[in-house]
């Protein structure tokens, strides 16, 4: 066999493995996403669709109080409670379901305090999976901290939280300036406040660490967040205020990320 035979046989060969390579990394990618749609479609159908119970009177009737905030509270509570429990029974980690309405943004939430960005990598049934699910930073106490940080991936099917990247987009946030993300304790609305870009590798402003802050901390973070606003919404918020932060991988920069704080609203 001549030298030049050989090489080509080795090139052929070569070639052949990269391509039965490409094949069964796309067919994996393939099942992946597959499967990652079915999953949340499936959960989709565990919640129950319930509305918190108004406190009626009639004509005839006057209460003799008004209904507390507590008991308002416990109302809504008891209302989440049974609209994702079935979610929980299945797994504990989940902490509750965010939605956008008009986009593919429709997911449970997950954390893992104890181990940090396990869904970076896992299915909600806890299998790998290169979608993950959303998940909030472990430093977050849903209920107690005043700024809930959820990271979600930017697929290019277009799935998990890719549709953020939309928000550059003024016109866009003029039509969706409203996330939906409810808790095992709550019912919640958010209005949009700000939308900006950020670079991972140059800023110091550690926007996904603002968890629990104070007073002085919070006027702070409304800053830099304002500074950094891709364009004027009207929107601000003050010390009292529960913000909602959503985090998703951008490509302007190297390892950037593109960034939407919310409010939420009564």
């Amino acid at each position: 066999m001549t030298k030049k035979k050989k090489i080509g046989i080795v090139i052929t060969a070569v070639l052949a493995a990269a391509t039965l390579f490409c094949g069964i990394m796309f067919a994996r990618q393939y099942g992946d996403a597959k499967n990652s749609e079915e999953s949340f479609n499936a959960l989709t159908d565990l919640i129950v669709e319930t509305e918190p119970q108004e406190v009626c009177v009639t004509d005839a009737e006057e209460p003799e109080t008004e209904t507390s905030e507590e008991d308002l509270a416990a109302i809504e509570a008891a209302a989440a409670l049974e609209r994702y429990s079935a979610l929980f029974d299945q797994n504990n980690d989940f902490i509750g379901w965010i939605c956008i309405e008009g986009t593919n943004i429709n997911y449970p939430v997950m954390q893992t305090p104890n181990n940090p960005d396990y869904y970076l990598k896992h299915s909600f049934e806890k299998t790998y999976s290169d979608y993950g699910v959303p998940y909030i930073e472990e430093s977050c106490a849903v209920g107690l901290s005043n700024n809930v940080v959820i990271y979600g991936h930017h697929m290019k099917n277009g799935s998990m939280f890719a549709d953020l990247c939309n928000y550059t987009d003024k016109d866009f946030y003029e039509k969706h300036k409203t996330i939906q993300f409810d808790t095992l304790s709550s019912l919640g609305q958010y209005e949009v406040v700000a939308v900006f870009k950020f670079n991972t590798n140059k800023e110091d402003f550690r926007y996904n660490e603002c968890c629990t802050m104070n007073e002085s901390a919070f006027k702070d973070f409304m800053s830099q967040v304002h500074a950094r606003q891709l364009y004027d919404t009207g929107v601000d918020a003050e010390y009292g205020d529960q913000l909602l932060t959503l985090s998703t991988c951008e490509y302007t920069y190297n390892n950037g990320r593109l960034v939407v704080v919310a409010k939420k609203v009564s």
